[in-house]
């Protein structure tokens, strides 16, 4: 019977563990390689890391720490940050990753998913596309951690993304990051419906009903979460968790 994949996405700001609210307010969590040591005790099936310190300081994410990660993770794991060329993809898959993620670049140089997927096979690359709504309520494309608007449509520039060779979707939505209120399901739904490769959610999720409702709703093969996987109990203290098998039969 086929589960979706449940994904503990974790920021790095630096070497550092944070987590994000609206891709503002970041709050200092801890150390990720003591994270990746909980999930391997608790059984997660994938780890993401995304560095947001990488692209304002025109830097990719640190090969040392995916090395680290690599030593200690005994689950995939693909990680993002400042990628903007192949050799740094190489780097990153010989330092341990089974793939990489790709934000900013893909928007600022779309082609360049081609010339990755076509490199390393589309399985290696997946885009993640972060939306957010404008004044009158369109939804577009944003870069740079949520700071420059692309003018880009979330739908169209998923099918190119898929046209160029991304073998996976992560779709974000700004908003809805961080406040653990759900998804956004009908954003989900709206990518899920026209692209045949897989989307992940992400952004939003409170709870394991959260992640059943992008699985069953919204049709998403991976549910992906910062907060839930992070936070526990009414005053988010910090506490690394993960759900029961038991707890997440679809």
């Amino acid at each position: 019977m086929f589960r979706p994949r449940i994904i503990p996405v974790l920021l790095l700001n630096n070497d550092h563990l944070v987590k994000s609210k609206r891709f503002k307010e970041y709050r200092y969590i801890g150390d990720p390689i003591n994270a990746v040591r909980i999930f391997n005790e608790l059984g997660a099936d994938e780890l993401v890391f995304l560095d947001i310190s990488t692209t304002k300081n025109k830097r990719c994410i640190s090969l040392d720490l995916v090395r680290s990660i690599g030593e200690e993770a005994n689950m995939p794991f693909c990680v993002g940050g400042g990628i903007t060329g192949i050799n740094q993809i190489r780097d990153i898959i010989s330092a341990g990753a089974e793939k990489v993620i790709i934000g900013s670049h893909a928007v600022s140089d779309p082609d360049f998913i081609r010339t990755a997927s076509e490199e390393f096979g589309s399985s290696t690359i997946a885009v993640c596309i972060d939306v957010k709504k404008k004044l009158f309520g369109k939804e577009q494309v944003w870069s740079v951690n949520g700071t420059k608007a692309s003018g880009l449509d979330p739908l169209e520039f998923a099918l190119l993304m898929e046209k160029n060779g991304a073998g996976e979707i992560v779709i974000q939505s700004i908003e809805q990051d961080g406040s653990m209120e759900g998804y956004d399901l009908e954003l989900i739904k709206k990518i899920t419906e026209r692209v045949n490769i897989p989307v992940v959610a992400l952004g939003g999720a409170g709870t394991v009903s959260d992640l059943k409702k992008a699985y069953k709703e919204a049709h998403a093969t991976g549910l992906a979460a910062g907060s839930l996987f992070v936070y526990y109990g009414p005053n988010k203290g910090v506490l690394i968790n993960y759900p029961d098998k038991k707890e997440i039969r679809f």
